[in-house]
């Protein structure tokens, strides 16, 4: 399943990432100078929001594979916001293709259901420890 590693130096607040199978990917984090940082990579958030984002259009691209639709692009526009306690994620859907109204809403009925949209919504259990 999916793993990552992330590891921090003294530079505020850049962070190297290294996941994928294997480890094989890297990334750098950072937060933006409004908060210390100096924008050296997508904040926390943004990662968030682009696993939420990738996650929806990998699913719709293969759902309209399999029914053979078709779509020749799937775009999602994620956007978080915190108002006090509430916490809220909109998502945007942009389906481009020979589709009809019926299909597109079928597709975001889809997007309901992603892998990622269920954890984030179900919510999980983090454990943490030492090494």
């Amino acid at each position: 399943m999916a793993h990552a590693k992330a590891s921090i130096g003294t530079t505020n607040y850049a962070t190297t990432i290294t996941t994928g199978h294997g480890g094989h990917h890297k990334l750098t984090a950072d937060e933006g100078p409004e908060l210390g940082g100096t924008d050296a990579g997508p904040a926390p958030y943004d990662l968030l929001t682009s696993a939420l984002g990738a996650c929806t259009v990998i699913t719709l691209r293969m759902y309209a594979e399999r029914k053979q639709w078709p779509v020749t692009a799937v775009h999602a526009d994620i956007h978080f916001s915190r108002d006090g306690d509430k916490q809220r994620i909109d998502r945007v859907l942009t389906i481009e293709g020979a589709v009809d109204d019926e299909q597109k809403k079928r597709m975001a009925d889809i997007a309901e259901r992603t892998p990622v949209t269920l954890t984030l919504k179900s919510g999980l259990e983090i454990r943490t420890s030492l090494a």
